[in-house]
């Protein structure tokens, strides 16, 4: 059951590692703004904090600016991955987890996600759930047909594995450091940190708040088609299912079509030659084949994915803050100079 929780403007703050991770794209003109905006009330929840921001190969200045606010003077505490290739927001996210060093991992989208929330979740996290998610109930508004694309994605998905997409795996969520460490076991640990609702032996727990987003982030269908597939034939079996229904239909037909053919040869006498009973046979076979091949072309794809030899993402770039609150924190060790 989801846990209606109340904002916490004001905590002591709480003697753990906390790591916030986002994922940009060309948002040079409030970068600045917007990070600080996140770093600012972090100071007083965590002992120890750093933001990890990863940009997802921006075609402005992002990059410039990112790399401005980490020089002295700017943020502290900010780590920042650009990388090269634009992929998918899954990985992104994967990269941003995969450098963090704290003993909880905050994913947020700082455009829609409320951050004043943050101690809501923190507590329920301190408290021992592995997971933390919270759904906001004011979302932006998309077009007609992302909303109906995702209305049937999400019920198909949920008649296969269980789980409204919409109501059970916001992008905003806490990870304990025992969830990223689990992720990191896994072959594709963009679409299994996608799919960590579904994943037993953790313990979750779903919030839910209202905040009017920043902004309104328009969704592509065409994208969100090649993440919801990619997701689909990678945590279940239900599309090749769906194969092996097809082609037990496809046999089932052709028989009884077969016995069609037969008891008309036997109880009819005038019979004229069939072009239309054989015109629909083949639209109707030839329909089965396309939707076979249709799913078994999706498998071959996400195979090709997993078995390519590059890496799922590049880091081009990477620079961090020269001001870090504890350096004790880090893997670093300093030696005094020898004269």
């Amino acid at each position: 059951m989801p846990v209606h929780g109340s904002q916490v403007h004001s905590m002591t703050p709480l003697p753990l590692f906390l790591s916030i991770v986002l994922v940009v794209r060309n948002q040079a003109a409030d970068l600045a703004q917007m990070v600080g905006a996140i770093g600012a009330p972090l100071a007083g929840l965590a002992s120890d904090y750093e933001v990890v921001v990863v940009d997802n190969a921006s075609s402005d200045a992002s990059v410039e600016v990112l790399e401005t606010l980490t020089k002295p003077g700017g943020l502290a505490n900010l780590q920042v991955f650009a990388l090269v290739n634009q992929v998918d927001p899954d990985t992104a996210i994967w990269a941003g987890l995969e450098g963090a060093l704290g003993d909880f991992v905050v994913v947020l989208n700082p455009l829609t996600d409320d951050v004043s929330f943050l101690p809501t979740m923190l507590a329920q996290a301190q408290a021992g759930a592995d997971l933390v998610f919270a759904a906001n109930g004011c979302r932006p508004r998309q077009s007609l047909a992302y909303t109906a694309c995702f209305a049937a994605f999400n019920w198909f998905y949920g008649r296969l594995n269980g789980i409204d997409l919409a109501r059970d795996a916001p992008q905003y969520r806490i990870l304990s450091k025992r969830v990223v460490n689990f992720i990191l076991q896994h072959p594709m640990p963009a679409v299994t940190y996608r799919h960590l609702p579904a994943t037993g032996g953790f313990a979750k727990i779903y919030l839910e708040y209202d905040s009017p987003p920043k902004s309104a982030q328009i969704k592509r269908v065409g994208e969100s088609i090649d993440r919801g597939m990619r997701l689909l034939v990678s945590t279940t079996r239900g599309p090749m299912r769906l194969v092996t229904l097809l082609t037990l239909f496809g046999a089932v037909s052709n028989v009884v079509y077969s016995v069609y053919v037969i008891a008309v040869g036997l109880l009819k006498s005038d019979v004229a030659p069939g072009w239309v009973t054989l015109s629909l046979q083949q639209s109707g076979m030839f329909l089965l084949i396309s939707l076979v091949l249709l799913v078994l072309s999706e498998y071959v794809l996400q195979m090709a994915r997993v078995s390519s030899e590059g890496p799922h993402y590049f880091i081009g770039r990477e620079f961090a803050s020269a001001i870090v609150s504890r350096r004790d924190k880090l893997n670093v060790e300093e030696f005094p100079m020898r004269a």
